[in-house]
């Protein structure tokens, strides 16, 4: 199939970070678009208002007569009525990741994959390469603030970014010339069963990598590279390709400093805290790097970067308090946000709001969530997010709850969450999760801005 003689897709699960991103790259090269997704959300909002038609009622009458392809998530269950009609109809139908490994084909590609990290470093090197004025397109999984945007679309595509995604082994469609290797935790266990299993498939992943094309790899993570492609490492303090080989916070800000194949960056203003943020930002620089971008384009780059909304997302800054949203959903990642806030807030009521994702996943690491949970001063959990779970018998937030050491916890459902916070005595407010917390985020902010009143 050759997608430059496409004219009509239909997309089922429209609404998906990584599904709207192929919607909006296919839209802005004039193919006509149009989907389905369960329920309305500001992205699909976003959506109608480039001109795509969305409709959220399982009805095939809505699907267009034209269509050429369907492309389709995971996350689409067997049993949507849309789904089965145009199986039966006999309807060319591709995942997400199918199409997307097609279009990597026709450029030079780099593919960022990791269990943590993957947004923010695949959003990072847009910026800094789109910032090098370099012709590039990127696909990724979180809205960048830099483009306002999970795509990036050049008009005359040279090189494309994309996030590499381990789930239902998706990255597995792509042929990257650098891929980025940022990490490789237990999860999605429903999938691969155990961390070896999820260490295979990323090896298969890197051996994705076009021939005399390059890997950058976290230091320590086991990996196999064939001979005929370049690994670098990189890490934080290490005698790496690539390394972070200092830290420090002015009044706020963040202070990194990089060594870059031997070459020193010095006292770069990277807006984003933490240790894990100061390797997303170096394994980005890498990248630049490597495609030779002046160190002093790249230092610029680091320190013009937004971020990614619910990625360490200030949403309220003041003295009185201050609330950030974050889409940490795996124990790690929790754990590395609550320890950035801690170092950027010392001695501060530590409030955090938690929307457990998936029943396997509380499952698989109910000790580990708790553990890491228990950081903060005071917790409050949201319901279990069942995303596309059924329940499992005596996997709840309860359970979690009760193996929160922590006194200051409690549970609420979610539309009791607002009233809470009403109630709430804390400096600092955290919401943590990657279900749908998203839809309190506005709803938060005007309750606590009308409080500062």
């Amino acid at each position: 199939m050759n997608i430059k003689d496409l004219h009509t897709i239909y997309f089922l699960g429209i609404g998906g970070i990584g599904m709207s991103a192929l919607a909006r790259y296919f839209n802005i090269n004039n193919i006509a678009i149009s989907g389905y997704d369960k329920t309305p959300s500001p992205l699909t909002k976003k959506l109608s208002e480039e001109g795509i038609k969305i409709h959220y009622n399982d009805n095939p009458n809505l699907i267009p007569k034209d269509v050429d392809i369907v492309i389709y998530t995971p996350a689409i269950p067997d049993s949507l009525v849309e789904y089965q009609k145009i199986k039966e109809k006999g309807i060319p139908i591709f995942k997400r990741a199918e199409i997307l490994g097609l279009i990597t084909k026709e450029y030079f590609t780099v593919a960022i994959a990791g269990t943590h990290g993957k947004t923010s470093v695949t959003s990072l090197v847009a910026h800094l390469l789109n910032h090098a004025n370099k012709n590039v397109s990127a696909f990724i999984g979180g809205i960048a603030k830099n483009f306002n945007s999970n795509c990036l679309i050049a008009q005359n595509t040279e090189i494309v970014v994309v996030e590499a995604d381990e789930y239902d082994k998706s990255f597995l469609q792509l042929n990257p010339d650098i891929a980025v290797l940022t990490s490789m935790d237990a999860d999605h266990l429903d999938i691969y069963n155990n961390k070896q299993n999820i260490e295979n498939t990323f090896n298969q992943f890197l051996e994705k990598i076009r021939p005399n094309g390059s890997a950058v790899v976290l230091n320590a993570l086991p990996i196999k590279i064939n001979n005929s492609i370049n690994n670098y490492n990189y890490g934080y303090n290490t005698k790496t390709d690539f390394s972070v080989h200092s830290e420090k916070y002015q009044e706020n800000n963040h202070i990194i400093s990089l060594t870059l194949n031997n070459k020193e960056l010095k006292n770069i203003s990277f807006s984003l805290p933490g240790e894990y943020n100061a390797l997303n930002a170096l394994a980005a620089s890498a990248v630049a790097d490597l495609l030779g971008i002046p160190h002093e384009v790249i230092k610029n780059g680091l320190e013009s970067y937004k971020g990614v909304e619910r990625r360490f997302d200030y949403r309220i800054n003041s003295s009185s308090i201050t609330y950030i949203d974050d889409y940490a959903h795996h124990p790690n990642e929790i754990k590395a946000c609550i320890e950035a806030v801690k170092t950027l807030f010392p001695n501060k009521k530590i409030t955090g709001i938690f929307q457990p994702h998936l029943f396997t996943r509380t499952r698989d690491f109910l000790n580990d969530f708790a553990l890491n949970l228990s950081m903060l001063d005071e917790v409050i959990l949201l319901p279990i997010y069942p995303a596309r779970e059924k329940p499992i018998p005596g996997i709840t937030s309860e359970l979690l709850l009760k193996k929160i050491t922590i006194k200051q916890k409690s549970f609420v459902e979610k539309q009791d969450l607002l009233n809470k916070i009403k109630s709430l005595d804390t400096d600092i407010l955290l919401t943590l999760g990657a279900g749908d917390i998203d839809r309190f985020i506005i709803p938060i902010e005007e309750l606590l801005k009308n409080k500062l009143l």
